[in-house]
């Protein structure tokens, strides 16, 4: 065991926090304008978008509950990972054959051309807005506050220093820079994490062979009262958690901008196809390991219970990592932490700037040229920015978590809803707008109404009641409302095949 945080991890940190704005202010230094600032300039490989999706979906709160709860718990969110294997079948063989015929420049462009309504596409936009910003505030408290606890740095200064590090390059290099950076800091958490986890097992007594044991003999991958199947949708069964855990993932494919504008860069399906399967084996092989690290802690700590300095499961890895990892690896896995934060931050920056601008401004004003596009995207980045790290700031100074937690189920629940409106979209040519805004307006009182006043109900399956609402009411309002539409050519999975 070392002295915790010591000035050779400071110095670890200090120069992956150079390195990673330098990388930006190079992917920056030509100067990108209108449709090349918001989908690159169609020289960015496959495989650099693909392990970007892997950082954005990553958050650093994944990177610090994830081990917690497999420290905590068994692996049983585990197979919320393994519903990729649907999610991804599912985009692949559906949505980007649309997106990339009809070469939309967001997400909510589809609404706009599917359903002819320019308020549709304004809707998804300003939810996307609302819930990135409070996502965007979270991912820079959360992480922030877990590193100064266990390195006793200043909790806004690292704050202030991760928001305005993502908006320099957000600001200045458009999607590329943000893409390239992501692919540099999803491989060092990779690397990090995987580096950890060998580290954990060299220190336990019997090494991987007593981590196997725990797992299989000790209950700690299925703990004995966890079910596999159970046909309710109230209790969290194996089945709900892969069938919910996959269907959240589609949701974010399909309608989350900061995910679909990924799927802008390029309209080659081959490129398309591999982005997203190198993103679901990027994605369950990390997640696989994030469970295996918190099983490691658990036998380590079992092993040694002297040494636990938090019983808290959202600190436990960051106070291992401080405490009982080698000098310089401490600096390398924190730096990893800030890689997941900054990775998702600068993400979202961009993409709210994106949708601010082509899906709310451009609709209220189409003429608008290119040049004054771009600059209104660098003003929202540095704003949306600025703001985020204010939103941060006062969550570090009050005990906001709880507060959080509302906010995001209850943006997320919305964000839900949206995914239906893509499905309904997608998949009955005869839904028009008023079933599209009717549907996702029933589906999101219905599950806000479920988790406030039947809590039982699993959250698992929310993106399941939502979509199958949306799709039920979508075409009731239709029918009624408008018995002979049929969607645009090229809008739905039946026009795109024929």
């Amino acid at each position: 065991m070392h002295q915790g945080f010591t000035w050779i991890d400071t110095a670890v940190l200090v120069i992956y926090l150079v390195g990673v704005l330098l990388a930006g202010l190079y992917y920056s230094k030509k100067e990108m304008q209108g449709k090349e600032f918001f989908k690159g300039d169609g020289t960015i490989p496959w495989y650099v978008t693909c392990v970007s999706i892997f950082a954005t979906l990553l958050s650093p709160i994944s990177f610090l509950a994830i081990p917690g709860n497999s420290y905590h718990g068994s692996w049983i969110f585990w197979w919320a990972q393994l519903g990729m294997l649907f999610a991804i079948p599912l985009t692949i063989r559906y949505f980007l054959p649309i997106y990339s015929k009809l070469e939309i420049d967001t997400a909510y462009h589809y609404l706009q051309k599917r359903f002819q309504s320019g308020n549709l596409r304004i809707l998804g936009a300003l939810m996307f807005i609302i819930y990135q910003l409070g996502r965007m505030s979270i991912i820079m408290y959360l992480p922030s506050m877990a590193l100064a606890e266990v390195t006793g740095l200043d909790v806004n200064m690292l704050i202030i220093v991760m928001g305005v590090i993502a908006i320099i390059y957000s600001y200045s290099g458009g999607l590329k820079a943000v893409l390239y950076t992501d692919f540099i800091q999803g491989t060092i958490l990779i690397v990090g994490i995987a580096l950890s986890l060998v580290a954990m097992i060299g220190s336990i007594h019997g090494g991987w062979g007593t981590v196997w044991d725990t797992l299989t003999t000790g209950h700690k991958f299925m703990l004995e009262n966890e079910v596999w199947f159970s046909p309710d949708i109230i209790s969290s069964s194996v089945f709900i958690i892969f069938i919910g855990g996959g269907l959240g993932t589609f949701a974010s494919y399909i309608s989350s901008q900061d995910i679909v504008q990924r799927f802008t860069t390029t309209t080659d399906m081959k490129q398309l196809n591999k982005m997203t399967l190198g993103n679901g084996v990027v994605s369950i092989f990390a997640a696989t390991v994030f469970f295996l690290v918190g099983t490691a802690l658990f036998v380590f700590y079992q092993q040694n219970p002297d040494l636990l300095t938090t019983d808290r499961r959202d600190l436990v890895l960051a106070a291992y990592i401080t405490y009982e990892l080698p000098e310089g690896l401490t600096g390398i896995l924190l730096a990893a932490l800030f890689a997941a934060a900054q990775s998702t931050l600068s993400t979202g920056i961009n993409s709210v700037a994106t949708s601010w601008v082509l899906d709310i401004q451009s609709v209220l004003n189409p003429a608008m040229e290119m040049k004054k596009q771009t600059r209104i995207a660098q003003f929202i980045s540095l704003g949306i920015g600025i703001l985020s790290i204010v939103v941060a700031i006062v969550m570090a100074g009050s005990d906001i978590r709880s507060a959080y937690q509302w906010f995001n189920s209850f943006i997320g629940l919305a964000l839900g809803a949206l995914a239906g409106m893509f499905v309904l979209g997608a998949f009955c040519p005869k839904a028009n707008a008023k079933g599209a805004l009717m549907g996702f307006i029933v589906a999101t009182a219905v599950v806000l109404y479920l988790k406030y006043f039947v809590p039982s109900v699993s959250f698992w399956s929310y993106t399941l009641i939502t979509i199958v609402i949306s799709l039920i009411v979508g075409n009731l309002v239709s029918r009624i409302t408008e018995p002979n539409y049929e969607a645009p050519a090229g809008t739905t999975v039946q026009s795109t095949r024929s």
